[in-house]
């Protein structure tokens, strides 16, 4: 498990040690007080996840087309 502060992962990282996480709690082999341990990261990086996930999702919704469907670049998306 990752040292750094889930708030500063980037999406491919927080994917990686949340797959971690979810194979070591199906494996089973942790004691309960690191399981407990284990569902919290994972909660987190899940959050954090879905937070890239949605502001990527955002970027993407912002990006303008002309009539022929071709990109013309971006509106502003609010917060970024």
């Amino acid at each position: 498990m990752s040292e750094k502060p889930v708030s500063e992962m980037s999406f491919e990282e927080a994917m990686a040690e949340l797959e971690a996480v979810v194979g070591q709690l199906e494996r089973g082999d942790v004691a309960l007080d690191r399981s407990i341990e284990l569902y919290e990261r994972g909660a987190a990086l899940k959050k954090r996840c879905e937070e890239e996930l949605a502001r990527a999702e955002e970027k993407v919704a912002a990006i303008t087309l002309d009539a022929d469907g071709n990109p013309t670049g971006a509106r502003p998306v609010e917060g970024l």
